[in-house]
């Protein structure tokens, strides 16, 4: 059984400059079916949001510690109240503030959902174990 996504919006700011940045709407998703990975849409004013997907437990440590190397980088900074979120691409490079306290509530409920170290042991494996364990041949059904 497929469970539903774990969603949060959030105002991000695009920092331009150490004196300039716009406010930028972004959806943090994360489905327990693929666990290991965050997707965030970031919607900049064009009609399409821009779309990045990386590792959650970048993002756990990126909350707490600077993480990442190359195109996604997180650190963070106002004593624990913001993290900065660095992206790079051939198309450019963009520096991305997030308030900490909703990204840490967001990451919390998708610990919830799948404990970090149990991924490996999620939906899929749940469902295949069940259907071996079920009286019968042992085929999923």
């Amino acid at each position: 059984m497929q469970k539903a996504p774990i969603e949060r919006e959030l105002q991000l700011r695009l920092v331009l400059s150490e004196d300039r940045s716009v406010q930028v709407p972004a959806r943090l998703t994360y489905h327990p079916d693929d666990p290991y990975a965050v997707h965030a849409a970031f919607h900049i004013g064009s009609g399409t949001p821009v779309h990045w997907t990386f590792a959650r437990d970048l993002l756990i440590d990126g909350v707490e510690r600077p993480s990442g190397r190359g195109d996604v980088r997180l650190w963070p900074a106002g004593g624990g109240a913001h993290v900065f979120l660095s992206l790079a691409s051939p198309d450019g490079e963009a520096l991305m503030e997030a308030p900490a306290a909703p990204v840490r509530a967001w990451l919390d409920e998708t610990l919830r959902a799948v404990p970090s170290g149990s991924e490996s042991y999620g939906p899929a494996l749940d469902e295949a174990l069940g259907a071996l364990l079920a009286p019968g041949d042992g085929m999923p059904r």
